[in-house]
This record gives C-alpha cells, sequence and structure tokens, in this order.
C-alpha cells in the first residue's frame, strides 16, 4: 500500500504495517530515504524466529511492545505483539483539503480488540503523521512505535540529540546472548544522565558517547530515556538522528505523557545467528511506555524503572478508545549545522537549533500530538 504526495512517498506493509520505504523530498534532485530495511527482504523466504522479522523495516507500531517471552494471564504474545507480524486491512483512503490520509485496521485476538492505523501526509509538509486508535483491548500494556533508521557503516557518522530527559538505563537484562552468537557491549542495568557518558561493561574502558553512532562494532546493545513531561520542556518530546554528510536530519515528536521513553536500539554487525548473520546495522529511536524490550510480563510488574517512579504500561479500557498521535519527518540542513541542540515550537512550525548556532524552520502541525487533527 502506498500513500504519497508531491513531497512524501510513504510505502505500508500488509503484514504488520510496516513503514517503509518512506521517500522525503522526492520532487527534489536529491531525495532522502532514511529508514532501514532488513538485508534478507530480497532473499527467499524461509522461516523467522518471530513473524516481526518477516517485513522488519521503517516504522511500525507495537503492542505489546517487547519480546513477550512469558504467559501472562493466559496469553502469549508473539515478539511486539500480533499486529507486527499478522496482516491489516485497507480501510479507505482520502483527501480532504491539503491532507491525504491512509486508514488501516486489524481486530487482535490473543486480547480481543482493534487497532485503526491513519497515516497523514500534508501537501508541502515532509512529515508524516500517524495515529494509532486502540479499541477493546482492556488492561494494562506496554506499547509504542518502533522507528528504526538506516546507518552508514563509518562508526561515529550519525549524531543523536533529545529533548530532556529524567535518566537514560542500559538494559538490566541480557539483550544480546552469547549462545545465540550475540554481543553487547555496555554494562547491564547503569543509570546516567549523560548520552556522551555511558558505561560500558569492560572495566576501566572509557564511557561510550551515544550521542555519536554507530558505535562500537560487532555489538548490539538497548538503552532506555525517560522523558521530562510536556510541561517541563514547554512542547513535545522530540530525537533527532543528523546525517552531516546526507545533509539532513530525521526527527520525531510525541507527546511524553502518553509514550513516556525512548529505546535506542544499537545494532552494529553484533548478531550471528539467523537471519541476522552479522550483516545487520541499524538504529532503532523507539518511543514507547514500556519496560526496555521485556515484554508484557515484565512491563507489567514491578521493574528497575518503576522502582524509579516510571511508568511501563499504558491503561486500555476496553469503553474507551485510546489513541497515539506521533510526528516522523526530514529537514535539510546546511554545511557546519553540527548536532541539534534544541527545539523551538511556532505555531505550525518548527525550528531546529544546532550547536553551531545555525536555525532550520520546516513546517510541521506539531499540535496534531495533543489534537489528533491535522
Amino acid at each position: 500500500m502506498v500513500l504519497a504526495t508531491k513531497e512524501v512517498e510513504v510505502a505500508v506493509t500488509e503484514l504488520g504495517a510496516h513503514m517503509a520505504p518512506v521517500t522525503f523530498f522526492r520532487d527534489s534532485g536529491n531525495p532522502v530515504r532514511p529508514y532501514h530495511i532488513s538485508p534478507w527482504q530480497d532473499e527467499k523466504p524461509v522461516a523467522m524466529p518471530a513473524p516481526v522479522l518477516v517485513t522488519l523495516r521503517g516504522d511500525f507500531f507495537c503492542m505489546p511492545f517487547g519480546g513477550n517471552s512469558g504467559e501472562v494471564a493466559g496469553e502469549t504474545h508473539p515478539p511486539h505483539g500480533e499486529i507486527v507480524g499478522e496482516p491489516w486491512q485497507l480501510v479507505g483512503r482520502k483527501t480532504t483539503g491539503d491532507v491525504t490520509t491512509l486508514t488501516l485496521g486489524i481486530d487482535t485476538k490473543v486480547r480481543e480488540g482493534r487497532v485503526t492505523k491513519e497515516l497523514s501526509l500534508v501537501a508541502g509538509h515532509n512529515v508524516v503523521y500517524s495515529r494509532n486508535t486502540i479499541e477493546g483491548f482492556a488492561g494494562r500494556v506496554p506499547l509504542g512505535h518502533h522507528a528504526t533508521l538506516a546507518m552508514p557503516e563509518e562508526e561515529g557518522a550519525v549524531r543523536i540529540a533529545t529533548s530532556a530527559f529524567r535518566f537514560g538505563m542500559t538494559c538490566p537484562s541480557l539483550f544480546s546472548d552469547p549462545k545465540q552468537r550475540e554481543y553487547q557491549a555496555l554494562l547491564p542495568g547503569a543509570k546516567w544522565t549523560d548520552l556522551t557518558k555511558v558505561p560500558v561493561a569492560w572495566k576501566g574502558a572509557p564511557d561510550a558517547d551515544l550521542t555519536r553512532l554507530p558505535g562500537r562494532y560487532g555489538h548490539a546493545d538497548l538503552i532506555q530515556i525517560v522523558n521530562e513531561p510536556w510541561e517541563k520542556t514547554n512542547g513535545p518530546a522530540w530525537t533527532a538522528a543528523t546525517y552531516p554528510e546526507a545533509g539532513y536530519v530525521w526527527f520525531s515528536l510525541k507527546d511524553p505523557a502518553v509514550l513516556n521513553s525512548t529505546v535506542f536500539w544499537m545494532e552494529y554487525h553484533g548478531r550471528h545467528g539467523h537471519p541476522w548473520n552479522g550483516r545487520n546495522n541499524c538504529l532503532g529511536l523507539e518511543d514507547v511506555t514500556a519496560c526496555f524490550a521485556d515484554g508484557l510480563a515484565a512491563s507489567t510488574k514491578e521493574n528497575a524503572l518503576t522502582r524509579e517512579g516510571v511508568e511501563t504500561a499504558v491503561a486500555l479500557s476496553a469503553g474507551k478508545p485510546t489513541a497515539v498521535n506521533y510526528i516522523q519527518g526530514v529537514v535539510r540542513i546546511p554545511d557546519g549545522f553540527g548536532n541539534v541542540k534544541t527545539l523551538e515550537f511556532a505555531p505550525a512550525e518548527v525550528t531546529f537549533i544546532s550547536t553551531t548556532g545555525k536555525r532550520v524552520s520546516a513546517p510541521v502541525r506539531h499540535e496534531f500530538l495533543k489534537t489528533g487533527k491535522l
């Protein structure tokens, strides 16, 4: 399924509704395709360890977010939920004014309910606006977006910045299992407040700088940062990945009252089992309310984050729909931009201010995060 305007083209898989490839600035001589597509997509289909891996690419909405390895109250969910690996149905397409929307739907069975996905493009914007509405799926559940970016091979080539966060923590459980020929580099369960100073597992080794990625070739690591609330930062929570050589910034915007954290999945040729085979290089910047990628069981009981006062599950009501609004986009940057320092929000506009003092503005209807309307 494809949704397009003059500026943006979005492809969405039927299985799992994974969003990629997405082409921004498609009307220019230098279009941008920022999302990762797993390297086995052009190979002969083979059995996968999890349904999510069949189409793994770009961004997709997860519920319950995480591995879901254990049964919970008689429910056994696949990794990231059945919605990431089962077929979605086309509900409709429409254009109203300058907004074009593709609507998809899926009925869940493990825990009964329905998810309706609306992907919208606005003429003149290099932005994708998404709204996932959950109905009938009652109880507490971790959920979120799984935006996954393509990465260059050169270490430190991409610069990462985020809005203010309370603290970060490396995954306290084993994320990459050497028994599965997977390897991780960061110190498990470490708590910190600076992305440039994240402890590694080796005694005496310097801290990792996670504002410069990819890093630590041959390893796959997971961290989570807990965003400050909208009221404290006077605007949406945001994450930005700057690609200086390619001349653009990819960004995401969210309401931290709905998605209170960001999980970083840093996969730099660190997994050698099937289907990875040591070839996967990507960066997941996954906006969630969850306990790392541990799934429903861990996220709905006491865990390392709840002990810090952080909610790791969203309470859903069968009688009241829950909507998750999310924004992703790309903005061009000039030479010498450096990294993103901060964002300024004006009506229907976002300005990206760099560490070198440069300013770039783009049309973005960020009010959508609160209203769900364009």
